[in-house]
């Protein structure tokens, strides 16, 4: 018997807090769109929607069908990724599984979340739209700053700031955001020029949206771009390219997805009730989970 973590999201920042619970023994099933949006894709175990399977930094996450299947990954050892956009499978988990369960909503939608404190047994809100004791048991500060990955157990995080952060520089300083994000210029299918992890100059073309061209600002590394082919919409954050110019960081998850990820494990290690159902060896199959 083990507990089970149910993580909305596998984006950049998701998957971050996925790698530090698996490494830290827990037991994690993660749940995403159809069309899942991540741009830091290399690093998101949201592709496995589109590919099957990912790995990221050692660790495979594969898409299943059902929560039987994803019971069946979950015992041999890898993350298993479902398509349940609404959380809709949750209350049956949690009604078949005789152990906790955790619900943390990593979607970053930076809206008020459509669960509630019912919906788990520990429930865990990342960033802006949740409040501690109103729609979650703990909320973890997703803003850079003193304050990041720190457990907010009443209250709210920061804000959303609306734009987006710099990048540590690695020599103490911060990069400037300005422009780093690219955004779609309009709406149709998005079609990529040159790859993830791949060099460019500053005005250089990266991808289009039905024929209108996508520049990069400035010199360095493309860190992210969407899915090529997924339909996008006029001011839809398509793609990242990261000034510091090394392909390492498209393929490692951030400082600060793990640094979230730490507050995520803290709000469950704080818990003295769902300590003793932690680190089991095994994780049975659900009892009444579809075969």
């Amino acid at each position: 018997m083990a507990l089970i973590v149910y993580l909305r999201g596998g984006g950049d920042l998701a998957s971050g807090v996925a790698l530090r619970l698996h490494r830290s023994g827990l037991h994690l099933i993660i749940a995403e769109l159809p069309r899942p949006l991540a741009v830091r894709r290399l690093v998101s175990f949201a592709e496995a929607v589109y590919t099957q399977a990912i790995t990221v930094e050692g660790v495979t996450a594969r898409l299943v069908g059902d929560l039987g299947q994803a019971i069946e990954v979950l015992q041999r050892g890898d993350l298993p990724v479902l398509v349940d956009p609404y959380a809709s499978l949750l209350p049956e988990l949690c009604s078949c599984h005789s152990d906790p369960v955790v619900l943390v909503d990593a979607r970053m939608t930076k809206l008020a979340p459509g669960s509630d404190l019912h919906s788990a047994d520990l429930v865990v809100g990342l960033g802006p739209g949740f409040v501690a004791g109103q729609n979650c048991h703990a909320a973890i500060e997703t803003n850079r700053g003193h304050s990041l990955g720190r457990v907010i157990w009443q209250g709210a995080p920061q804000p959303d700031t609306g734009l987006p952060e710099g990048l540590p520089s690695g020599k103490g300083v911060t990069l400037s955001p300005a422009g780093r994000v690219l955004r779609a210029p309009g709406e149709g299918i998005l079609e990529a020029v040159i790859q993830i992890g791949e060099h460019v100059e500053a005005g250089q073309e990266v991808a289009s949206v039905a024929g209108q061209p996508i520049y990069a600002p400035f010199k360095g590394v493309l860190r992210g771009l969407l899915q090529p082919g997924v339909p996008v919409w006029p001011g839809l954050k398509v793609g990242d390219v990261d000034p510091r110019d090394d392909p390492r960081y498209c393929t490692t998850v951030s400082d600060k997805s793990l640094a979230i990820g730490g507050g995520v494990l803290e709000a469950i290690l704080s818990r003295p009730e769902l300590r003793e159902h932690l680190w089991e060896a095994e994780i049975p199959r659900a009892t009444h989970a579809p075969e």
